[in-house]
């Protein structure tokens, strides 16, 4: 998607209050930026930043990998859920979430309702190449390489793009900086 074809819904539920941007939750594929993003979006806005896996790690007591292990996929999919939705947020910030979250439960839509959602899109290749080195810490991405990696993030992104293209905004994350993030968001607000 060229940046010319971002697309910016207005979610009629998620209004701004005045002088602010509210919860601006970063969604997308593991390894498309989130929290790089997220912290410079944050630094840049003054607000305060939030990595959700890092909450749900340290609610659970352990890594997202040992979890999965231990529980298994559908048992950390609960979890998660239940830490986005019980988490105390400020006012205005911005929340890295985890690349399955919005795809379970009604969890985006939950996040429209007290936010703006903004899908940071790259397409499998891309993916795959930033991933290559972080398998140990991803479960789902463990044993796969290469083309298979390639077709793997391909397949789930089949799955997940009907959820993740529920956003307030969708915009391809090849170039995107924290000051582009900012101007799609504020002129949602003029």
């Amino acid at each position: 998607m060229s940046s010319s074809e971002n697309k910016i819904v207005v979610n009629s539920n998620s209004d701004t209050a005045v002088g602010g941007l509210g919860i601006i939750f970063l969604i997308g594929f593991m390894g498309c930026g989130k929290t790089t993003l997220g912290r410079k979006l944050a630094n840049r806005l003054s607000y305060p930043f939030m990595d959700l896996d890092h909450v749900l790690e340290a609610q659970a007591g352990m890594t997202i990998a040992q979890y999965f292990a231990q529980y298994g996929e559908d048992a950390f999919r609960k979890l998660e859920s239940t830490v986005l939705k019980q988490t105390d947020y400020h006012e205005h910030m911005v929340v890295s979430t985890g690349g399955g979250l919005p795809c379970f439960f009604d969890n985006i839509e939950w996040m429209n309702a007290q936010g703006k959602t903004v899908y940071i899109k790259l397409s499998p290749k891309t993916l795959a190449t930033r991933l290559e080195n972080e398998k140990e810490e991803r479960p789902l991405l463990r044993e796969k390489h290469g083309e298979a990696l390639v077709a793997f993030i391909a397949d789930k992104l089949k799955e997940r793009e009907p959820f993740y293209d529920k956003a307030t905004i969708v915009t391809d994350g090849l170039s995107l900086t924290a000051e582009k993030i900012e101007k799609m968001l504020t002129g949602m607000i003029r």
